[in-house]
């Protein structure tokens, strides 16, 4: 380890310092940096060059004097310490400890930024996920080491939908171990306490760690937060054998930290003000899941991102569904209505449900009773459109049919209670208990032996 210390330090703005005349300095090393009072900061090299790097200051630059500034450059990358005690605690962007409890000493150490996955040892994501939501489990199914992020919007229950499925989310086979690691960005005081009073309640807490920023901590510690979140998530799954569920939220205040550092760094600006790298940036994230040939632990991922002003043509929705494997949408409409969880059908998908769900993974009818479902939701929500034109009274028996399909749809099937942990084979016998409303003839995607042996409708 070659360690250098400087006085250099010309420039301070929007959380990064310029220190000049510092060759040999590599990118992504550790900085420690002391002030006149003797207060330290940490910091990491985002830039560098011979004659002045620059460096970013996870806990801001506020109250800074330049001139007594010791800048000291450690020859290490950023990195924490782990080991199976990290489940049940909760820390900050950088892993120290947020819980009062002393830190994790183990001398396995792993740098933040992670190591890149051959990808020839990538093995396809399978094996379903039951969160325990049918609006997730039955027409958008979550598979192990899929990428599903959520996109919201403000004011949408998404921090409750997403302690849910923190609380209820497991494999189908009981015996499996499965840990949760929950990342909060940018997320206020009474959100931390909820999700840290609702895991706690529910006696997950001791199969979760916790990594929280607040939205008065520094916005820089957001950049690496989720990369430290995700290092803890791969020495579980890749050390511990664990299947590792990842939640993230909200992704929104990552993007925008990472726009505030860009602008104050000089990089042009594209969509939005975001920067160019928007994209590669996130998908260094969201690519760290996944999982691996000859390793039984695997990561999946579900991040929340709020899209500003609904907009799911805004950069950062945008950008994460061409990096994903589908989005579960949550609708306002159905919100203001007052149905929990508020998920929007028709613009949610999972790519990866085909491979997760059938006969040797959910039940043999769920593709199909799947399929059966879109296709009468979709003529159900055009009857309704034409019903606010014309009025239900002018419509046709058969319409009316589906009218009322609509309704019981979004009521039972899409509405839930924010405790309720629907099994699988619920989720299916509720879709086949609504499907009766119609006669056998009108359920064309589903087989004859399914219909002899689940249908209880009257012809």
């Amino acid at each position: 380890m070659s360690i250098k210390e400087y006085r250099t330090a010309s420039e301070a703005r929007g959380g990064l310092i310029v220190v000049r005349e510092t060759p040999g300095v590599a990118f992504g090393d550790r900085v420690r940096i002391t002030d006149g009072r003797g207060e330290t900061r940490d910091g990491q090299v985002i830039r560098s060059a011979d004659d002045e790097v620059l460096i970013l200051v996870f806990e801001g630059t506020d109250d800074l004097d330049l001139d007594d500034l010791w800048v000291r450059f450690l020859d290490e990358p950023v990195e924490i310490a782990l080991s199976p005690e990290i489940l049940g605690r909760e820390f900050d962007g950088l892993g120290a400890p947020r819980d009062n409890r002393p830190p994790v000493l183990s001398n396995i150490r792993r740098a933040v930024g992670g190591s890149p996955i051959n990808p020839a040892a990538r093995t396809y994501p399978r094996e379903f996920i039951q969160t325990g939501i049918s609006t997730i489990d039955g027409l958008n199914s979550l598979v192990r080491g899929q990428k599903l992020p959520i996109f919201s919007g403000s004011g949408l229950p998404h921090n409750k939908l997403a302690a849910q499925i923190v609380r209820q989310a497991k494999l189908k086979d009981e015996d499996s171990s499965f840990s949760i690691v929950f990342a909060a960005m940018g997320v206020s005081y009474a959100d931390a306490k909820f999700f840290r009073d609702e895991f706690a309640s529910s006696g997950v807490l001791r199969n979760v760690v916790m990594f929280v920023n607040l939205a008065d901590d520094p916005p820089v510690e957001r950049l690496t937060l989720p990369r430290t979140a995700l290092t803890a998530a791969e020495y579980l799954a890749y050390d511990l054998d664990r299947h590792v569920l990842v939640v993230m939220t909200d992704m929104t205040y990552y993007a925008e930290a990472l726009r505030e550092v860009a602008t104050a760094k000089g990089d042009v600006p594209a969509r939005k003000g975001y920067p160019g790298y928007l994209y590669s940036d996130l998908a260094e994230i969201y690519e760290r899941c996944g999982r691996i040939h000859q390793r039984h632990g695997s990561i999946t991922m579900m991040p929340v991102v709020s899209m500003p002003s609904d907009d799911i043509t805004h950069p950062i929705p945008d950008l994460t569904g061409y990096i994903t494997e589908g989005q579960i949408v949550l609708s306002r409409e159905l919100h203001n209505q007052g149905i929990y969880p508020p998920v929007h059908i028709s613009p949610s998908l999972s790519r990866l449900m085909k491979d997760g769900i059938g006969k040797d993974d959910t039940r043999e009818d769920h593709p199909r009773v799947a399929a059966q479902l879109y296709a009468l939701y979709a003529r159900a929500l055009e009857t309704r459109n034409l019903a606010s034109i014309i009025g239900a009274d002018e419509l046709s028996e058969r319409d009316r049919r589906y009218l009322h399909f609509a309704d019981a749809f979004d009521s039972r099937f899409v509405g839930q209670g924010d405790a309720e942990d629907r099994s699988i084979e619920a989720t299916l016998n509720l879709a086949w208990e609504l499907m009766s409303a119609f006669p056998r003839d009108m359920l064309t995607r589903v087989s004859e032996t399914e219909l002899a042996k689940y249908y209880q409708g009257n012809e």
